[in-house]
């Protein structure tokens, strides 16, 4: 049995042909979902890019208890599990978070990798005199822009553009591997994420935009509240829809390669994102600090089990959560159980059938709104203190994103906690954590509690009031967060 997992990062459902979209170009995609089961309701769990990759390894939320960080000493991962049933877990990815300080642990749980450099602000090129800034419709200088315009001076040919170098590479390994038995590739690329750069073929599909537009390129939309013209937000889309039909396009070789080599009789193929993206959308930009709309919380899911051949071309309506559900199902698509602390669900009965697996899902970020849906409606619980408090980070690897936690926050710890059910035994620092929300939105309105109708209101812009229906959902929540162990200051947090 072997298995191979695209992934894409701010990937948006809304933006492809197979969930509706009218005006975009996804071909393979929708050849895709003709072999594969695709999936109507499915939810992202911990945001954003490492807190996603961490629940896929663990099986289970981790943004109840820690922010942005690394693999635990005592995390449980799947990668590293099946490494040790004699399964070889290979990477590829231009995903450059796994080499900052906090995804330092991820890709070394893999038995092999590769790591192609020069995505977005990944400082890849040595080179001591600035660039000069691009000319952008919203400019942007800093340390991300400046790195990305140096590695553009060195990826000009289409050969040597990180997302298809990543996808090479993993080709490559199918090929070299494909009369073996007991593998896993994971190919993972950074795209669609911004900055939306994409070559002029791709940009062809949508030449009659492109033309008419008079304004300056829109690739690095800002984290805040949308200010634009309308005119600017369109083009945005259109910037990110010509990298996404170049995502397809990557996505076509994967499949014209599993035609190719006959992998569809035994080899499972799983096609995910770790979040959507915000292009306008309720007057906001980008994703992580507004309210977790299901631009951003429903996504793209296709999911191929050489077990169940009558699954391709179906629709499943089941809840899922596949930044949690794909480790007990890759897990059991291997012959081996998942561990106890795992929360995520075996989807194997969802694809042959559409056997429901759960009634409720959570999701969120650390230190924000804990969701909880039932894919028919969403509860978005916020603070019920304006100061977001108590909150604390447990961790025994005090790294972020790309910075160590500062002595100043170490210096706050008094004491240990104790272990939590999934720490086995081990205790853990107990950090003091503050939350900040971006510049002009009030910490206390912008994580207002909130109830919507996803069935009367699929674009969720009128939240309702119905009590009977928040009692249901702040019981539910309540459950699910026993279930994971969530430290008791969450629940005062949210006024549980």
């Amino acid at each position: 049995m072997r298995a191979v997992i695209v992934m894409y990062d701010s990937l948006n459902r809304h933006f492809l042909q197979t969930y509706g979209c009218s005006w975009t170009h996804t071909p393979n995609f929708m050849r895709l979902a003709s072999r594969s089961a695709t999936f109507d309701n499915s939810y992202i769990c911990s945001m954003p890019c490492m807190p996603a990759r961490r629940d896929f390894h663990t099986g289970r939320p981790n943004f109840l208890h820690r922010a942005w960080g690394p693999i635990e000493p005592f995390d449980d991962s799947v990668p590293e599990m099946l490494k040790a049933a004699g399964v070889h877990p290979h990477l590829s990815t231009d995903h450059q978070h796994y080499w900052e300080d906090g995804g330092c642990t991820y890709h070394t749980r893999y038995k092999s990798f590769d790591l192609i450099r020069g995505q977005e602000g990944d400082p890849f090129v040595g080179q001591v005199r600035d660039p000069e800034w691009p000319d952008r419709e919203i400019p942007r200088h800093d340390r991300l822009t400046r790195n990305d315009s140096v590695n553009r001076q060195v990826t000009t040919d289409p050969a040597h553009y990180p997302m298809n170098v990543t996808f090479e590479k993993g080709l490559e390994f199918i090929r070299r591997n494909h009369e073996e038995d007991k593998w896993m590739l994971q190919i993972e690329t950074f795209d669609p994420h911004e900055p939306f750069f994409s070559f002029d073929k791709h940009r062809a599909l949508y030449q009659e935009h492109f033309e008419n537009y008079k304004g300056k390129p829109v690739e690095w939309p800002p984290y805040r509240e949308v200010r634009e013209s309308r005119d600017v937000v369109e083009h945005a889309r259109y910037e990110y829809a010509a990298l996404m039909s170049a995502c397809d396009a990557k996505l076509g070789e994967v499949l014209d390669t599993f035609d190719e080599l006959d992998l569809w009789k035994d080899t499972m193929l799983i096609v995910w994102t770790d979040h959507g993206f915000l292009l306008g959308e309720h007057g906001c930009w980008a994703k992580s600090w507004m309210p977790f709309y299901n631009e951003i919380a429903r996504t793209p899911f296709f999911l191929w089990d050489p077990r169940h051949p009558e699954s391709a071309g179906q629709r499943r309506q089941s809840l899922v959560q596949p930044s949690i559900d794909l480790g007990p199902t890759l897990l059991d698509f291997f012959g081996l159980n998942s561990t106890k602390d795992m929360t995520g669900k075996n989807l194997k009965e969802v694809v042959a059938s559409d056997k429901p697996v759960r009634e409720y899902g959570i999701f969120g970020m650390f230190g924000r709104h804990v969701n909880i849906t039932d894919g028919k409606h969403v509860y978005m619980r916020g603070p019920v203190n304006a100061d977001n408090q108590p909150l604390f980070e447990y961790t025994l690897m005090p790294t972020r994103m790309n910075h160590r936690f500062s002595t100043e926050e170490l210096s706050e710890v008094k004491d240990l906690a104790p272990p939590f059910s999934f720490t086995k035994n081990c205790p853990t620092l107990k950090v003091p954590a503050s939350y900040r929300v971006a510049e002009g939105n009030d910490i206390h309105g912008h994580l207002s509690t909130r109830l919507y109708d996803l069935e009367a209101d699929p674009g969720q812009l009128n939240p309702i009031e119905n009590p009977e229906l928040e009692t249901r959902f702040s019981q539910a929540l309540k459950g699910v967060l026993e279930a994971c162990n969530a430290p008791p200051e969450q629940y005062q947090r949210l006024g549980l």
